[in-house]
């Protein structure tokens, strides 16, 4: 096949024995989950009696697992860097058919291991990612400090943190409007930590054409849209640096993330949807981000599923990157976030199962008709 993979046990490659018993491997990469891992090998009886695979090494709780792929002509894509967390063993009579199944997720889950009460003093949202990235070694990523927080200072409010750094980094993502991972680059052992917001306007790594008549590179495609999401935000909230009776003002019309295509939410929907959100903040600064978080995720109302083999695409789809969808009307083709990515890996094939999504459409109808006029 055109494309390949290394598994790696404790940083040491896999014997072919094991790749031979391996009879499920799937990795899974999310924008808002943690990255997994599932594996299923084969059991037998060693030399010395014991059963083989389940005393490994390798695969010992918080032991390292890391899977690196490469399609034909490209560099390597580090899929998977993480620790194995879960195992479950299943035996017949005789060990006929036997098999030890091991999960893992990646490096996050370190992340996860202490519940914390600390106080962030006269820090930004990204100054304290960044420092919790390296406290356990992980690269932040440089984009880490585009659209930063005002900086929460101790003559006013302090960021308090109760909770593991995990859950605490991914809600404060979540109100930021930025995307907070632990990944890998293209090699094993170099973590890096996200928190940044995604990007619309990076140039797409690969193009999906279904419909190419010189031969299709992807599978079958659905492509779905859902328009009951809010477009505005009203925001207020009482500040003690403002004695104004309305308080500080945080209304946000915009995601402040580009559109990649000609509609987006807004303009698609042609009838506003307006929330109000009511949040503790310390300026109208970080107010208008938090509105302005609540539209980021609203926005990406376009879906896009699908499937696609590496050998045909050429590509190892990567969470957080662009790709083009040619070829599929004037609605939907274009520009997509990779969102998810499920990767189905053996000897013969590296299937990959996706979903992609977009905050805008192609251009407007040029004739009449449809429902806007009965509707109310």
């Amino acid at each position: 096949m055109a494309s390949t993979y290394r598994l790696l046990l404790n940083g040491t490659p896999a014997t072919e024995d094991l790749y031979q018993r391996t009879s499920v491997l799937e990795v899974e990469e999310n924008a808002d989950m943690p990255g997994a891992l599932q594996m299923t090998v084969s059991i037998a009886r060693s030399e010395d009696g014991d059963l083989t695979s389940v005393n490994d090494a390798g695969f010992q709780p918080f032991a390292n697992v890391a899977v690196v792929a490469t399609a034909e002509g490209q560099p390597d894509e580090c899929i998977f860097d993480g620790y194995v967390l879960a195992h479950k063993l299943h035996l017949q009579p005789g060990l006929v058919s036997s098999t030890l199944d091991i999960w893992a997720q990646d490096a996050s889950s370190l992340m996860k291991l202490e519940e914390k009460t600390r106080e962030w003093a006269n820090v930004t949202d990204s100054a304290a990612a960044n420092n919790i990235f390296g406290e356990y070694g992980f690269s932040p990523a440089p984009e880490n400090s585009d659209e930063d927080s005002s900086a929460y200072v101790d003559t006013a409010n302090t960021l308090m943190q109760r909770s593991s750094d995990y859950d605490f980094l991914r809600g404060l993502a979540r109100r930021a409007g930025k995307m907070f991972r632990v990944a890998c680059g293209n090699v094993p052992g170099q973590q890096i930590g996200y928190f940044s917001k995604p990007s619309t306007d990076a140039d797409p790594v690969t193009t999906m054409a279904p419909n190419d008549p010189e031969g299709s590179n992807v599978g079958a495609l659905d492509i779905e849209w859902d328009v009951l999401r809010p477009t505005a935000v009203q925001a207020r909230q009482a500040v003690l640096s403002d004695s104004t009776p309305e308080g500080a003002s945080g209304d946000a019309d915009a995601s402040g993330l580009s559109p990649v295509d000609e509609r987006d939410l807004s303009t698609f929907a042609g009838r506003p949807v307006k929330a109000m959100l009511t949040t503790p903040a310390d300026d109208g600064t970080q107010l208008a981000m938090r509105a302005q978080a609540v539209l980021r995720d609203a926005g990406w109302f376009v879906r896009c599923t699908g499937e696609a083999d590496v050998s045909r695409l050429q590509t190892v789809l990567r969470v957080g990157k662009v790709i083009s969808l040619d070829g599929v009307g004037s609605v939907h083709s274009g520009k997509y976030f990779v969102w998810s990515v499920r990767h189905s890996i053996s000897a013969d094939a590296h299937k990959m199962r996706f979903v992609l999504v977009r905050n805008a459409v192609g251009p407007a109808p040029t004739g009449g008709g449809g429902l806007g006029g009965l509707l109310p």
